[in-house]
């Protein structure tokens, strides 16, 4: 889902600049026509930033008189730093965060007068048409390959909706589509449906290829080949339904999840579960709201 309406040219900030993701946004903010600002307070994120050819700026001077503040900064510091610049934002500016754990928590500070959203990117699809090495190298999106990516807004003004589109799409480009949920389904989906089961599984897809390797003694090319091949026929498969498994293999499936997967793992979608896993990730001991 998109929305169409013209955003003009934006005041942005980038707080966390120089950081892993900050740098990512970065790259692709100095790209466009936006009037971009960049904050970093670690001396190796502004060495970072100073090095890519980017002025820093004050926070204070940065934000006073942004249409957005992209916050490029980990969970833990999310509440210290919305303390600190939201008192100073004009009426009517939006705080984007990258990650939604926070903001479900309730551990961001906020005003009336402030616009809260969150966005996540997608990374390209498993199922991306690739045409070129550019892409094929673009594993986490951002770059080259084409990605979706998810937002969440606390406002039903279509003028703020299409500021923080115009933003996700130029910090995430190239980007297809945004999927407009609200900040709780974000929270659904990352964590839970992508970290605690797609790279929970992808972790355990390299520890049984270390037990193949090394307990088993198959040769790693070997083990390799045949885990990469048959982990791509196991997505299209699974998801997409390209080709039915065969009986045999329905019956090893079966031993799988026997052996593997708990009778009751679907708990971990209950509101309860999601609570308790984001206060681990948060350092919390619960999440209070």
């Amino acid at each position: 889902m998109t929305t169409d309406t013209p955003t003009a040219r934006l005041a942005i900030a980038v707080v966390g600049a120089g950081g892993k993701m900050g740098m990512r946004v970065s790259n692709n903010l100095s790209a466009t026509d936006h009037a971009v600002s960049y904050v970093e307070n670690s001396p190796a994120g502004r060495e970072r930033t100073l090095a890519a050819g980017r002025e820093l700026t004050d926070l204070a001077a940065a934000v006073t008189e942004a249409d957005i503040v992209v916050l490029a900064v980990p969970d833990l510091a999310l509440g210290a730093v919305t303390a600190e610049l939201v008192p100073q934002l004009k009426s009517g500016a939006i705080v984007l965060t990258l990650d939604p754990a926070a903001a479900y928590a309730g551990l961001l500070a906020t005003r009336e007068d402030v616009v809260q959203a969150v966005a996540h990117p997608c990374h390209p699809s498993v199922f991306l048409e690739r045409t070129t090495k550019e892409e094929w190298a673009d594993t986490f999106g951002g770059i080259a390959a084409p990605q979706d990516a998810i937002a969440a807004i606390e406002s039903d003004d279509p003028g703020k909706k299409a500021i923080v589109e115009t933003t996700v799409r130029a910090i995430y480009a190239p980007v297809v589509d945004v999927h407009w949920v609200t900040v709780k389904q974000l929270a659904q989906l990352e964590p839970t449906l992508v970290e605690t089961v797609a790279c929970m599984i992808g972790a355990l897809l390299n520890e049984a290829l270390d037990e193949a390797i090394h307990t088993m003694g198959v040769p790693e090319a070997a083990a390799r080949s045949i885990l990469y091949g048959h982990t791509q026929v196991a997505l299209a498969n699974g998801l997409r339904g390209d080709n039915p498994f065969s009986d045999a293999c329905l019956i090893a499936m079966d031993y799988g999840r026997e052996s593997i997967i708990k009778e009751d793992w679907k708990k971990i979608f209950r509101d309860d579960e999601l609570d308790e896993n984001l206060a681990r990730m948060l350092h919390l001991d619960r999440i209070a709201r």
